[in-house]
């Protein structure tokens, strides 16, 4: 993983031109098509968080067994490729049977993102 001093805006590699996104707060990277959305209703570390089916622009830290509200998951920190800034977690694993629908899929905390709607205005 690059320091978080080190410049990585130029490992920012995909955007999606005219589609709504959510991207980073911090650095603006596209993370994620507002398409890929599953629910708003999750919670994160810092607050509400939306479970997606995908994310762009990220990295995963070390993989690690959490205790969340729902039960033990295995978990890895997401970051931002383009500021090194932590914007969720990707569920690896699931212990509990009726958790299983979040593997393979990310929580991205909604107080670092922006939605972008990508409307245009007609002149």
């Amino acid at each position: 993983m690059a320091s978080p001093t080190s410049d990585t805006k130029t490992q920012v590699i995909q955007t999606y031109e005219g589609h709504p996104t959510f991207s980073c707060s911090k650095c603006s990277a596209v993370i994620s098509l507002q398409d890929e959305l599953i629910s708003k209703a999750f919670s994160g570390r810092d607050g509400r968080g939306f479970l997606m089916h995908s994310a762009v622009n990220v990295k995963l830290g070390r993989r690690e067994e959490r205790s969340l509200l729902t039960g033990v998951h295995t978990v890895a920190d997401v970051f931002c490729v383009g500021c090194n800034d932590r914007v969720g977690w990707y569920y690896h694993k699931a212990a509990d049977y009726s958790q299983k629908y979040k593997e393979g899929k990310y929580l991205l905390e909604r107080e670092k993102l922006i939605k972008e709607n990508a409307w245009k205005l007609d002149d």
